[in-house]
């Protein structure tokens, strides 16, 4: 099978078995915080919204690892709620799917590795961005899931998945961080709002009014970019988008959910190029620092003719 085989399946079935992964005990009924130890599994909880938000993101890490890595089914029969709605295309909703497709997944690929690189979390929402790999050399694929949490348990789940490009004209790859410190230690949660409220005004903006001047706005001149196919800098966001609003001068931009911690802020939107057609999902995350864009990364996935629930991907 050729690497790009793998990366294709990786899209149609490793990513929903990474959806199962979400899960607290079942006593739990408002998870508190939580530091993961090396066993896989969570620690002990704490006071506080924060240590809330980190117990999320932990167990998120803990549980998404040890479904995929390890084939471990007992923590969706522990863990996720037997009405678990599902937006993967590749899956019906419910967690017996996701058993079957963890078990799947490590018998045919036992090396496979989830390697996560940023994990955030705002409300009873958790967004981890990883680079999922099912064999050592294979370029893998970028992928975004985004969970909700309900009554101390996974309740809901997105994602958006792109392969990974064998080449980018910018130099950077899909998960680096350029700017300092690395983008896995978030700044300061007292920013997130401040940031939050920038970034969606940037988006509605430059995305749903397609002012390209929002760009000299809010982004720094040597902004970073991860996107494969868009050059470095602010130069080259504006050339990339600015081309592509005038091949498609329809298009619209609808964000479905905002979610921000310290200084990054994800967006996940459905991108429609022109009425009529079904669109694509797209996540993209910000890094914003002194009021301005440093960085930015993302994943873009077309919405498939047909689903395997009725959820649609947003």
């Amino acid at each position: 099978m050729t690497v790009t085989s793998r990366s294709t399946l990786a899209v149609t079935f490793v990513a929903a078995a990474l959806t199962a992964a979400i899960a607290v005990p079942a006593a739990a009924a408002t998870p508190p915080a939580a530091t993961v130890r090396h066993t896989g599994h969570p620690a002990a909880p704490r006071d506080g919204e924060n240590a809330g938000l980190q117990y999320q993101k932990s167990v998120a890490v803990a549980v998404l690892k040890g479904l995929f890595e390890r084939g471990d089914t007992q923590v969706v029969d522990r863990n996720v709620r037997r009405d678990y709605i599902q937006h993967n295309p590749t899956l019906p909703n419910g967690v017996d799917a996701l058993k079957n497709l963890g078990v799947a997944i490590h018998q045919q690929f036992p090396d496979a590795r989830f390697n996560v690189k940023q994990v955030i979390s705002e409300g009873d929402l958790v967004i981890v961005h990883s680079h999922v790999q099912l064999t050592p050399d294979d370029r893998g694929g970028s992928y975004y899931d985004i969970f909700r949490f309900q009554g101390g348990k996974l309740a809901e789940h997105w994602d958006v998945i792109q392969d990974v490009p064998a080449v980018s004209v910018n130099g950077n790859d899909m998960f680096s961080t350029v700017s300092q410190p690395p983008a896995h230690q978030t700044g300061p949660r007292w920013l997130t709002t401040a940031n939050k409220r920038l970034v969606t005004g940037f988006v509605d903006q430059l995305l749903a009014r397609k002012d390209l001047s929002a760009i000299d706005r809010y982004v720094t001149p040597d902004y970073h970019q991860h996107n494969p196919t868009i050059p470095d800098g602010a130069t080259g966001v504006k050339a990339g988008l600015g081309a592509y609003f005038k091949q498609y001068p329809q298009l619209t931009v609808t964000p479905k959910r905002i979610i921000a911690e310290g200084d990054l802020v994800a967006v996940h939107s459905h991108y429609v190029n022109a009425p009529g057609e079904r669109g694509t999902a797209v996540l993209d995350l910000f890094r914003v620092q002194n009021g301005r864009i440093v960085e930015h990364w993302d994943s873009l996935q077309e919405v498939p003719e047909t689903s395997a629930n009725d959820n649609t991907m947003f």
